[in-house]
């Protein structure tokens, strides 16, 4: 840690030396640094009191463009905190570049998830949050909060947003009748081959194939009938998408007529009168986003932000503009109409309607599967 925080301290040097940082950031930087280390000294909290700048990193597109504008941009009006904001498009890839990074230069990342959040966990990586300083996290829906706190009774991350990976079809060509009746092995239909689309993920190809095999997702018995179900569909699928654009790309080009679905990119499809229909079939995957403090950063402030984002003002912007519903309990808070009609949209906030991860026995999985899911996308 000595070793690792000198090296960090370096850095910082030469940054401020360089001009690159004003004098009031680098001292709430070398400040943060210390505090990660377990250094204490009498100018430390006047100096982590001067953070100027809050790193943000997230998936980019249409969702961290609802954050910047209704979110990110009042915070910074408000607070004169700018928040300096990154994109990932997968989340392992930003994990393992922050494993090999030093403490304090990333410091607020949109997670997705408790089955994320064991890894981050895992890595060392999780800070604690004064829950204190983030008031609002009281109109969370406790169902949103619990897992997180059966990881870490000190939340490390507030829970923001959820939705479902579901079934989007072109209802010109197939009816909301077939698809119901059908279910998860719409995904397989041999009737729409070269017209399949899915999601390049382990975890999307798993949890259906499990779905069609009629095995429960969290405690799948033979795997083997699931690597068979995951290569069927790999002969029938035209491509497997990795974006929320891509994704939309395909349907509003009729490239695909089904697909395993963001619910909130589909939303904004038939907001813009695509012929798209959405299906959630019994067990559709379900997942919810966090917003995850990280070891090493400047945690007032990053609490203060978060606090803000939970505002009922602004979480109900960031949802209505990036269509998936917020993590607050619509009992607790009025949610606007436009939410309440999103797809995956829980009106009892209890989430009980909902089939997420179990995070402990996928975190288990997660090698074996992911080395596999790699090895039958490349054609094995």
């Amino acid at each position: 840690m000595k070793l690792t925080t000198t090296k960090r301290l370096e850095r910082l040097n030469d940054r401020y030396i360089n001009g690159d940082l004003s004098r009031r950031t680098f001292l709430g930087l070398i400040a943060a640094a210390a505090a990660s280390a377990g250094i204490s000294m009498a100018w430390m909290s006047e100096a982590l009191a001067a953070v100027e700048q809050i790193r943000f990193d997230g998936w980019g597109g249409v969702v961290q463009d609802a954050l910047s504008q209704y979110a990110f941009q009042p915070y910074t009006a408000k607070t004169k905190i700018k928040v300096v904001q990154g994109t990932f498009g997968n989340e392992t890839e930003i994990l393992t570049k922050i494993k090999t990074g030093i403490p304090g230069d990333f410091q607020v990342v949109h997670s997705s998830g408790v089955a994320n959040y064991v890894k981050w966990v895992n890595a060392g990586m999780t800070s604690e949050i004064n829950e204190a300083n983030i008031p609002n996290l009281v109109n969370v829906m406790r169902p949103m909060i619990e897992p997180f706190r059966k990881l870490t009774p000190k939340l490390s991350a507030v829970p923001y947003d959820y939705g479902t990976t579901g079934i989007a079809y072109n209802t010109t060509v197939i009816s909301p009748e077939e698809a119901q009746e059908k279910g998860a092995s719409l995904l397989f239909d041999k009737k729409y081959a070269g017209k399949i689309g899915g999601f390049s993920d382990m975890v999307a190809r798993v949890w259906y194939a499990a779905l069609a095999t009629g095995q429960d997702p969290n405690n799948i018995k033979d795997m083997d009938a699931i690597w068979a179900k995951v290569r069927e569909m790999r002969d029938l699928a035209k491509k497997f998408w990795g974006s929320g654009a891509e994704l939309m790309d395909l349907l509003a080009k009729g490239e695909v007529v089904v697909t395993d679905a963001w619910s909130g990119r589909v939303a904004v499809l038939q907001q813009q009168g695509h012929p798209i229909g959405y299906l959630d079939p019994p067990g559709s995957l379900a997942w919810m986003d966090d917003m995850l403090i990280l070891r090493g950063s400047p945690m007032a402030e990053c609490e203060e932000l978060l606090n803000f984002m939970l505002e009922p003002a602004t979480a109900i912007a960031v949802a209505e503009a990036q269509n998936y519903p917020p993590s607050l309990d619509p009992t607790k808070v009025k949610l606007t109409e436009k939410i309440k009609k999103l797809p995956a949209y829980d009106a009892t906030g209890t989430m009980k309607s909902l089939t997420f991860t179990d995070p402990i026995y996928w975190e288990a999985n997660s090698d074996a599967w992911t080395k596999q899911w790699d090895r039958i996308s490349k054609g094995a």
